[in-house]
């Protein structure tokens, strides 16, 4: 039982801030294929740190006396899902990794058939994808929202990069890349992320954690600056 969370794609103009969400995909957990749900600015400010109908109590920090041990989560309600207990115990993840240099190779074979330009790796774009990765392993889930309520767009412009364009996809329990990236070609959505014509420049994470129930967390970013 791995998944793929629903794709995200995001994009900024100048001049333009708050987003909304088109279909509601974003808040409705996962699935093996659907919707792309897109985050799209209109307004006037900084689009990075407006949260349209992002539910705005998830984004918010909490403030006083904080017991250490404790680690609050400001994911909005339902927009995660978690895996049955046991679903992917008989499966062998002793040779699961990531080759970044291998999987930038693949994806821009890829996009090399379809017509596209290749994709850079970028340290900004990796940095992101592993926080969000890490992120889903400590909570063991599948969202493309963090535990501190960030979307994929502020963890992109947290990191210092300057998004014009950025999309992300996730996927949660494969044994390998070329597992993960067949499962993206097959989803509508995803595909339209690995085929973004704007894109040019990918990050690309893998947590593991065989305590978790879900036991691998893909992360892929692409995305373009200014």
């Amino acid at each position: 039982m791995y998944r793929f969370a629903l794709p995200v794609l995001l994009a900024a103009s100048l001049g333009l801030s708050a987003c909304s969400i088109n279909s509601g995909a974003i808040s409705s957990g996962f699935a093996d294929a659907g919707d792309t749900a897109s985050l799209k600015p209109a307004g006037s400010s900084d689009f990075g740190h407006t949260t349209g109908s992002i539910d705005k109590s998830a984004r918010s920090s909490l403030t006083g006396t904080q017991v250490a041990a404790y680690t609050p989560d400001n994911a909005p309600k339902g927009s995660f899902e978690k895996a049955p207990r046991g679903a992917l115990s008989d499966r062998d993840y002793s040779g699961t990794a990531l080759d970044p240099e291998r999987a930038r190779d693949l994806i821009n074979q890829y996009r090399a058939e379809n017509g596209l330009k290749p994709l850079r790796l970028n340290a900004s774009l990796t940095a992101a994808a592993k926080e969000h990765s890490r992120d889903l392993a400590k909570w063991d889930r599948i969202s493309h929202y963090g535990s501190d309520g960030s979307n994929p767009w502020d963890r992109v412009k947290r990191t210092g990069y300057k998004p014009k364009v950025a999309a992300e996809n996730v996927g949660t329990g494969q044994a390998s890349f070329d597992e993960v990236l067949k499962g993206w070609k097959e989803s509508p959505g995803h595909n339209k992320n690995l085929l973004l014509t704007d894109g040019r420049e990918m990050g690309l994470a893998l947590v593991q954690d065989p305590k978790t129930e879900f036991k691998s967390f893909w992360t892929l970013v692409i995305g373009s600056s200014m």
